[in-house]
């Protein structure tokens, strides 16, 4: 999806509208067309951007995902250019610790740093009050833990990301469970949300019909709503009070910035 994008950086205090941080439009040649940007060229440059925050001697959890990917390459190429210096990474994911191990980040985890200054990770929804899902790239547990211990957690998102209400794009809404009957608990969770309209469906691989298997070795069940679910927090106690249930993929009231590249440049609120 090719997006126009003029390249300018707004701030929280910009104008919101539908509950969302938007800039004023800047003025533009006519002999001066926007240059159309791809998806993942707006992952990137809201990504950068995110980098910014960062500071040498910080504890920072790295996320997981094709956004957040771009955040761990430029963390990595600054350390090589001094420009950062003694930052400790701790990974979301076995991918995301490859990732930085690559780049020669030093790493270690929340057993040595349970204090996390900062966080960059992507997400696959953000409603307008910054509550997010994330874990369709199946990280989800390891995400919340770290991005739970963080001082300040930046999300960041192409303006694809932005929905009226948690599910509203019709895409998944993970939940981690045990693999122990496992369709057991598939049920259990589309009962719960059966007024909505709920699909429970085991995460499998296209090509064999494997269950996919998180980095805890557990199974995901993907949730598909046709209705908004209503009260978040209520939602998020039902899913975790079922037995078979490890954690579930909305994370509530945790993102302390939110970063948009989109058709207007790049726009920052904070929370």
């Amino acid at each position: 999806m090719a997006i126009p994008c003029t390249h300018f950086i707004t701030s929280e205090n910009s104008t919101l509208e539908n509950g969302f941080l938007m800039g004023s439009s800047p003025s533009i040649s006519p002999s001066m067309p926007p240059k159309i940007l791809t998806q993942e060229e707006l992952k990137k440059i809201a990504a950068y951007k995110a980098v910014e925050y960062v500071d040498s001697n910080m504890v920072i959890g790295l996320g997981t995902g094709s956004t957040a990917k771009h955040a761990v390459d430029r963390i990595g190429e600054l350390l090589r250019q001094g420009k950062l210096k003694n930052i400790i990474g701790i990974p979301t994911s076995k991918k995301t610790h490859e990732q930085a191990v690559s780049l020669g980040i030093p790493l270690s985890d929340l057993n040595s740093y349970p204090v996390v200054d900062l966080a960059i990770d992507g997400a696959d929804e953000v409603d307008p009050y910054l509550n997010l899902v994330k874990g369709r790239g199946g990280s989800l547990l390891r995400e919340k833990m770290i991005e739970g211990a963080c001082k300040k957690f930046i999300v960041i998102v192409d303006e694809s990301k932005l929905v009226k209400h948690l599910g509203g794009s019709g895409l998944a809404m993970p939940v981690e469970i045990v693999p122990f009957c496992w369709k057991f608990t598939a049920e259990k969770l589309r009962k719960l949300f059966e007024d909505a309209g709920c699909l429970a469906k085991l995460r499998t691989f296209p090509e064999n019909g494997e269950p996919f298997v998180t980095d805890n070795d557990n199974y995901i069940i993907d949730l598909y709503f046709d209705r908004d679910i209503g009260d978040l927090k209520a939602a998020s106690d039902s899913i975790l009070r079922l037995p078979g249930v490890v954690e579930h993929g909305m994370f509530l009231d945790m993102a302390t910035t939110l970063i948009v590249a989109g058709e207007l440049g790049v726009t920052v609120r904070n929370k």
